[in-house]
Order: C-alpha cells, then sequence, then structure tokens
C-alpha cells in the first residue's frame, strides 16, 4: 500500500510512539486521526495537522462512534495503528496480598480488548475499500511487547495482556484475508515513552544498557518507520515482528 495514501487512525496517538506514527504519516502526505483518552490530544492534533476524537478504548461503544467520526473526517480509513495501552505493574501476590482481579480486568480491558474493539470496528469500514493493485484494502497494526514472550516478575497482567495480542494477530490476519486487509504487530523491547521520559536520566541509561545493540532507548520514530515500511511491503502479516535491539528480558 502507498504511504503516502495513508488515512490513519492511530489509538494512543497523543504522545509517545502513537504521535511520532501520526507524525510520519502527516509527513509522507497522507492524512491521521488521533483517538486518546488525553485532553491533551486535542492540542497535539491542531500542532501536528490531525483529526482528534477524545476515546476510552475500552468502551466499546466509544470506539465505534470515535472511528465512525475519523472515517467522515478524512474521507475514508486504511490503516488502523494500535498504540493506546497502560503498563499496569503489580505483583500477583505482593507486600499488600494478591492482586485485585479488578486491577488486572482493567490492564486486560485497555490493552486487549481495546485493541479488540479498535480492529473490529476498522475492518468493517475498511472491506469496503476499493482495492488496490494487489488486492489490498487495508492494514492493521497492534502494539505488543517483548513482554508477551518474557514476562517480568511483576508484569503478570501487562504480559497476559501484549500475549494476548500476539495470539489474535494470526487469525485476524487469516479471517481478513479475503477482504485484503493485513493485520501485523510489533512488539517494541524498551522504547523512549512519556512514562521512561519521566524517570532519572541514570535509570534511563541503565535501561538502555541493558540492549544488546544499539544500546540505547528505542525512539518513537524507529517504531514509526516499521509502521511505514509494515504498510508498504504487503508480503508481511499474520507477524509478529520484534523491535527490540536483541534484548531478551531476565526475570526482574
Amino acid at each position: 500500500m502507498n504511504f503516502s495514501n495513508t488515512l490513519a487512525i492511530i489509538s494512543g496517538g497523543a504522545s509517545g510512539l502513537g504521535r511520532a506514527v501520526a507524525e510520519r504519516v502527516l509527513a509522507a502526505g497522507g492524512r491521521a486521526t488521533i483517538l486518546d483518552l488525553q485532553d491533551a490530544g486535542a492540542a497535539v492534533a491542531t500542532q501536528i495537522g490531525a483529526s482528534f476524537f477524545k476515546c476510552d478504548v475500552s468502551d466499546e461503544a466509544q470506539v465505534t462512534s470515535a472511528i465512525d467520526a475519523a472515517r467522515h473526517a478524512m474521507g475514508g480509513v486504511n490503516l488502523l495503528v494500535n498504540c493506546a495501552g497502560v503498563g499496569g505493574a503489580g505483583r500477583l501476590v505482593g507486600k499488600d496480598g494478591p492482586m485485585q482481579g479488578s486491577h488486572f480486568e482493567k490492564v486486560i480491558r485497555i490493552n486487549l480488548l481495546g485493541t479488540f474493539h479498535c480492529d473490529k470496528a476498522a475492518a468493517a469500514i475498511m472491506q469496503n475499500n476499493a482495492a488496490d493493485a494487489d488486492g489490498e484494502r487495508g492494514v492493521i497494526i497492534h502494539t505488543a511487547s517483548v513482554a508477551a514472550f518474557e514476562g517480568q516478575i511483576g508484569q503478570v497482567a501487562y504480559a497476559a495482556s501484549k500475549a494476548g495480542i500476539v495470539g489474535m494477530t494470526l487469525p485476524i490476519a487469516r479471517e481478513l484475508a479475503r477482504f485484503g486487509i493485513r493485520c501485523v504487530a510489533i512488539a517494541p523491547g524498551i522504547f523512549m515513552t512519556p512514562m521512561l521520559a519521566g524517570m532519572r536520566q541514570d535509570i534511563q541509561d541503565s535501561l538502555g544498557q541493558q540492549v544488546p545493540f544499539p544500546s540505547r532507548l528505542g525512539r518513537p520514530t524507529e517504531y514509526a518507520q516499521m509502521v511505514q515500511s509494515i504498510v508498504e511491503n504487503s508480503m508481511l502479516n499474520g507477524e509478529t515482528i520484534r523491535l527490540d535491539g536483541a534484548i531478551r528480558m531476565g526475570p526482574r
């Protein structure tokens, strides 16, 4: 698919990985709509030239409404990039006792169910797009994590949500193949996100040194570059791509 013709919806697009994707789409000549729960998303959208709709991805009705509004704002949708998510650190049995089921459920609802809500709403629109020369009508991109494979102590909820995202990527790709819609997941390693940006520099440096090469934190622009590569390479489908500098996470 031609990246310059992208009509992209980016959940969690007000900051971090999502904002980098929106900026790359716009720089290439495409159009972008940010879905985010942060009110700051409106200012970000205005600043970079995107559309914005406030949306809680864990709420099915809000997602359906926001994605339909995005379709009207851009005149269509042919790319969905799921970047909305939460960390949700917590032990199964911690100092204060067993993890509350409500905590586990919240992480699953935002990260996994939120991705599902966006996927189905976007796919319902994409299936009616005019096909390009390869018969392609759209691309769906998931944001997983290396935690899906090497979840650390304290990541039981987060790792489960990201493993679920990996697990549904291939079935979605297989199902949507008849429409010419691809589905690919990216599993980032340790990236510079707003959460990490708030940490002390020595902590950031320590985390970066854990990466074999390059020994630094990943940059949101590198995630956005991978999104463009996926869009442009039609043979990438049903796969989870690790974007991690060869890191393999230890137990803690």
